[in-house]
């Protein structure tokens, strides 16, 4: 088994789930640092696409309710969003809401503390 990356939104897919984040993010409710990486206030940035084809490896996004079983049991108890390798070994966090919240919106941010974690992981 391949090691997946995986990016998990504090939000929910479909129509109903971005109404509901839409609206919460206007009030002020809601927020979701990962959201912030990959959309403008309009819609997914260039920038994360273009990052994104530069990894070397595929990285998969998903809103937290479209995880798969294994990795939505994983998430009970945790602070999303969040970035998960599924792996031979199991489920492990990559980066944390508050790693996701230091990238301040940035894709290259992002995109740096992504490899610098992955690398920090392959040493131990």
């Amino acid at each position: 088994m391949e090691t997946t990356i995986t990016a998990v939104y504090n939000a929910d897919g479909g129509l109903l789930g971005e109404a509901a984040y839409v609206i919460g993010h206007l009030l002020g409710t809601t927020s979701c640092s990962l959201c912030d990486i990959t959309h403008s206030p309009l819609r997914r940035k260039p920038e994360w696409d273009a990052m994104v084809a530069t990894l070397p490896f595929p990285l998969r996004v998903r809103h937290r309710n479209e995880v798969t079983p294994e990795l939505s049991a994983a998430l009970e108890g945790q602070t999303l969003p969040l970035v998960a390798a599924e792996g031979p070994e199991g489920i492990t966090w990559v980066l944390t809401a508050a790693d996701l919240d230091q990238c301040d919106g940035s894709p290259a941010a992002f995109c740096e503390a992504l490899l610098a974690a992955l690398a920090k992981t392959k040493e131990n």
